[in-house]
């Protein structure tokens, strides 16, 4: 008799294991054996044939989170330690122009709800489940071993951990982490708070989509919803004259200090409703040559797409309003639930409607060390159009 920890799961979420989805949701638990919340079980469908191991929620509705389909493979500290390795040969070469980078992935690197980001020899590990949470001193001390880092920081302060039951912690977990650590992006140093920043310190998702807007930008620019000025930056490079906004100060300050470390003088940061401000620029018949939407996700659950696509849908339309002829638009969405084509579509029905015509430059999304699966689009949580004005 099996007394290991399993959970049975009907046919139709076994299909779409082997699909190669990693996710198996609560509705689709026929049974759970000896399975308590963060454990990692056996998972078996209806006929008892083995299909995987998973780390077990009992309070997501994302209660399996496959670790590997290998029935002789045990998820030991030896195979987190592994898929840590693995996961550090898949990332480019980093030099001095960008030491700061996405070292484990989630889902996109086989340690589904695990996130390690590196800021130049400091760590930064977010644990978003119950099982990842279980596991979380065995990578604290492969991090160590592996890494040798100068500090390692938990940001688990993500409201993801309350649907998993888990407190929200941000705390030094070893070594020494400064309140403030500078590195540097494409060759432009940037400022993170590594306990209290958003994300794990700043956004580095989008370093490759920065560097690929500052290629088209020109003329005058527009940065909506700035953050801490990492398009804005960009785009002063090639740019007369770049408007940066946002409605939080800390993060117009933050992005006014970045300006000052690199010397960026033809930046300016404005504190404001990025809605309120695109209004009055179309009533003061204002145009931009370049302009950056890179709205937070308006979309965080599924029961507010319809408002968040109305969001995306008013933004880009008087974006598109306020561009010159020729101008460039560079539009993202990182809503994990709209989709490329459902984005798309926004865009075009955008255009419409402010009766402009527009060529796609370039389709883009979440930098290479952020990797997404083929089989699971909802690890494609990032979407990039470069649009040019073409009427």
């Amino acid at each position: 008799m099996n007394t290991n920890p399993t959970a049975v799961i009907n046919r139709k979420a076994a299909l779409r294991l082997r699909s190669g989805h990693l996710w198996v949701y609560k509705s689709d638990i026929l049974r759970l054996d000896n399975a308590e919340p963060g454990v990692i079980v056996e998972v078996r469908d209806e006929r008892g044939r083995f299909q995987a191991r998973a780390f077990y929620s009992s309070k997501s509705k994302i209660a399996l989170r496959l670790l590997t389909t290998r029935e002789d493979e045990s998820p030991d500290a030896g195979f987190f330690r592994r898929r840590i390795q693995e996961a550090a040969r898949r990332r480019p070469a980093f030099d001095s122009r960008t030491s700061a980078y996405r070292l484990v992935n989630g889902e996109g690197d086989g340690l589904p709800s695990i996130i390690i980001d590196r800021f130049n020899n400091v760590l930064v590990l977010q644990t978003l489940s119950q099982g990842a949470d279980a596991v979380k001193s065995d990578l604290i001390q492969i991090l160590q071993e592996e890494f040798h880092p100068a500090g390692i920081a938990e940001r688990n302060d993500v409201g993801v951990r309350e649907l998993e039951g888990l407190p929200l912690i941000s705390q030094l977990v070893a070594g020494e982490v400064p309140e403030e650590m500078e590195y540097c992006e494409n060759g432009i140093r940037f400022i993170a708070r590594l306990l209290e920043g958003q994300k794990t310190g700043s956004f580095l998702d989008q370093r490759e989509n920065h560097q690929a807007a500052r290629g088209y930008a020109r003329g005058q620019a527009l940065d909506c919803f700035t953050y801490a000025g990492g398009f804005a930056l960009h785009l002063a490079a090639t740019c007369r004259q770049v408007l940066a906004i946002d409605s939080s100060a800390s993060a117009v300050d933050l992005g006014r200090r970045n300006a000052l470390l690199n010397g960026v003088q033809n930046v300016e940061f404005k504190e404001a409703n990025v809605f309120d401000e695109l209004k009055a620029f179309d009533r003061a018949q204002e145009r931009f040559d370049t302009i950056v939407l890179d709205p937070p996700a308006f979309a965080k659950k599924r029961a507010n797409l319809d408002s968040a696509m109305r969001g995306y849908k008013e933004i880009n339309l008087r974006a598109m309003k306020l561009l010159s002829p020729g101008g460039v638009l560079i539009s993202c969405s990182c809503s994990q639930h709209i989709s490329e084509i459902d984005f798309l579509n926004l865009l075009s029905d955008s255009a419409s409607d402010a009766y402009r015509h527009f060529a796609v430059l370039e389709k883009r999304t979440q930098s290479s060390d952020h990797p997404f699966l083929l089989s699971m689009p909802e690890t494609l949580y990032l979407k990039c159009a470069i649009l040019q004005a073409i009427d």
